[in-house]
C-alpha cells in the first residue's frame, strides 16, 4: 500500500514500525457545537483508511481525542476558548456542553457508518499528562513562562515548519483572519502550552499546576493523548488539511522536543469540503449537519457515498444538485444488487473473484483511491460471472466502503416482493398476455399491452430475473 505522506510530499510505501501492527491517531472534534458535514468528510475518509488497513490484515489500534477544553478561536493562541463560547451561547456549563455534543458527534458518526476508535480520550482526563510533558519541556529549555502563561520556544528547533508549506509570514499579524498579536511571545511562531489565571478569568475549567491555576493549550492535548495510549513512536496521524498548520506542526515540535527522536512516520490529511462560496464552516452560510440532511430527506449513507466518489486529497464541492446525483446513483446501485439477490445460488467463480478483488485492492493500495474503489464495485456488477460471486465480492468490499449495500439491497428486494403481491389480478393477466405475445414475436401487441398497463398506473420491465411490475 502506498500513501501520500504530507511530511515528505510523496507517495510512500506504508510500512508500520512493528510488522503487522498499526498505531493510528486521529484528531477528534472540539465538542462545542454539532459537527458540520465538512468536518465529517475527514472522519469518513479516516474510517475508510482504518477499515482498509484491517481488511489488509493489520492489527490497528486507533486513538482519538475529544477537545473539551483549551481550543481557542484563533490560530495565534488568543481569543475565546471554543468550549467557553459554546457554554455562553447555550447558558450551560462547559461540561454539559461537552457531554451533549460528544454524544451528538458519535450519533452522527453512527449514521455515517463511521467506526468508533478503539480509544476515545477527553482532554480533561489527561491534565497530569500535560503537566508532566510541559514540565519536561521547561527543564529541557524548550519552553518558557511569560505573562502568566507557558509558551513553546520555536527558536530552539532546527526546523519548525516541517510540512514545508509555510513560512514565518504565515503567522504575521493581520495576514490571516483571527490572528492577533500576543506580546508575551519571544517569537511570532511560539505557541501556548498552558494558560494560568492571568488570562481568561471567566474560564470555567481550571486545574492546579506548578505555574498557577490554569488550563492547557489546544496543541499539547493530542501529543500527550497519543503518547499515553500509543507510546513514543506513532505510525500514522490523521486530520483535516486545515490542521496541518499550526496544530500538527506544533504537535511535532513539542512531541519531538520532549521525546528526543522522530515521533510520527506518516501524516494523512483530508482536504476541504467546499461550497460554491468557499470552504465550509460553521460561521458561513447554511450550517450543514447530518440532521439537516435527514430533514431534507437524504439518507446519511448517500453523503458517505458522495464523499467516496472523490479522492481525499482533492477538495470536494458540495451542492444539493451534486448530492441528488449521488442519491440517484446510490438508489440505482442498490436496485442492481437487489436483483442479484433473487438469482439462484451457485458456486463462487474463484478466477473471477480473485481478479475483481485485485482490482479493488489496487485502487485502495494507490493512496486510498476510493473513487476507483467505487469503480471496482461497478466492475463487479458488469462482470461476466454468476450472482453468488458478485454478491460475495460486494459484501467484502463493503467491509471497507461501509455503504450498507447488502442491507439496503435486501430491503429493496423485500419491498419489490411485497409490491408484486399487491399487483391487481387484471394487471397480472395483461402482463401474462404480453409475455405470450412476445413469445409469438407479436411485438405490436406486446407494445400495446405495455401501454395499457402504463395507463392503469403500472410499469412493466423485463429483467434477467424475469418480468417485473411496479406501481408508477
Amino acid at each position: 500500500m502506498k500513501l501520500y505522506n504530507s511530511l515528505s510530499h510523496e507517495k510512500e510505501e506504508f510500512k508500520p514500525i512493528i510488522d503487522g501492527k498499526v498505531s493510528m491517531y486521529t484528531c477528534g472534534p472540539t465538542v462545542y457545537h454539532f459537527a458540520h458535514i465538512g468536518n465529517l468528510r475527514s472522519y469518513i475518509m479516516e474510517d475508510v483508511l482504518e477499515k482498509y488497513l484491517r481488511f489488509s490484515g493489520y492489527d490497528v489500534k486507533r486513538v482519538m481525542n475529544i477537545t473539551d477544553v483549551g481550543h481557542l478561536t484563533s490560530d495565534g493562541d488568543t481569543g475565546d476558548d471554543k468550549m467557553l463560547k459554546g457554554a455562553k451561547r447555550e447558558h450551560k456549563t462547559v461540561m454539559e456542553i461537552a457531554d451533549f455534543y460528544t454524544k451528538a458527534f458519535f450519533a452522527d458518526c453512527a449514521e455515517l457508518n463511521i467506526k468508533t476508535p478503539d480509544v476515545v480520550e477527553p482532554a480533561t482526563g489527561c491534565i497530569d499528562d500535560f503537566i508532566k510533558v510541559i514540565s519536561s519541556l521547561i527543564e529541557k529549555g524548550y519552553a518558557y513562562e511569560a505573562g502568566g502563561n507557558i509558551y513553546f520556544d520555536t527558536s530552539k528547533l532546527k526546523e519548525y515548519y516541517v510540512f514545508g508549506d509555510f513560512s514565518e509570514e504565515d503567522l504575521a499579524v493581520a495576514v490571516r483572519e483571527g490572528v492577533d498579536e500576543d506580546g508575551n511571545k519571544k517569537n511570532k511562531a511560539d505557541f501556548v502550552l498552558w494558560f494560568t489565571k492571568s488570562k481568561f478569568d471567566d474560564q470555567e475549567l481550571k486545574w492546579d499546576s506548578p505555574w498557577g491555576v490554569g488550563y492547557p493549550g489546544w496543541h499539547i492535548e493530542c501529543s500527550c493523548i497519543s503518547m499515553k495510549h500509543l507510546g513514543e513512536y506513532l505510525d500514522l496521524h490523521c486530520g483535516g488539511i486545515d490542521n496541518a498548520f499550526p496544530h500538527h506542526t506544533n504537535e511535532i515540535a513539542q512531541s519531538e522536543a520532549y521525546l528526543g527522536h522522530k515521533w510520527c512516520n506518516y501524516w494523512f490529511h483530508v482536504h476541504h469540503l467546499n461550497t460554491s462560496s468557499g470552504k465550509m464552516s460553521k460561521s458561513k452560510g447554511e450550517f450543514l449537519t447530518v440532521s439537516l440532511l435527514k430533514e431534507k430527506g437524504y439518507d446519511p449513507i448517500v453523503y458517505r457515498f458522495f464523499c467516496l466518489q472523490s479522492h481525499y486529497r482533492k477538495s470536494l464541492v458540495f451542492s444539493y444538485e451534486n448530492l441528488d446525483n449521488a442519491s440517484g446513483a446510490y438508489t440505482k446501485l442498490i436496485a442492481r444488487i437487489a436483483r442479484l439477490l433473487s438469482e439462484p445460488a451457485s458456486d463462487i467463480d474463484k478466477t473471477a473473484y480473485d481478479e475483481l478483488m485485485n482490482g479493488f485492492k489496487a485502487a485502495l493500495d494507490n493512496d486510498l483511491n476510493t473513487s476507483l474503489a467505487v469503480t471496482a464495485l461497478y466492475d463487479v456488477l458488469k462482470a461476466e460471472t454468476n450472482a453468488s460471486t458478485k454478491l460475495a465480492l460486494i459484501a467484502e468490499f463493503d467491509k471497507v466502503l461501509s455503504l450498507d449495500l447488502m442491507g439496503h439491497a435486501k430491503k429493496a428486494e423485500e419491498k419489490n416482493v411485497s409490491a408484486e403481491d399487491d399487483i391487481p389480478e387484471e394487471i397480472k393477466a395483461l402482463a401474462e398476455q404480453r409475455k405470450e405475445a412476445r413469445k409469438a414475436k407479436d411485438f405490436a401487441l406486446a407494445d400495446s399491452l405495455r401501454d395499457k398497463i402504463a395507463e392503469l398506473g403500472y410499469v412493466i420491465e423485463e429483467t434477467r430475473q424475469g418480468t417485473k411490475i411496479t406501481r408508477k
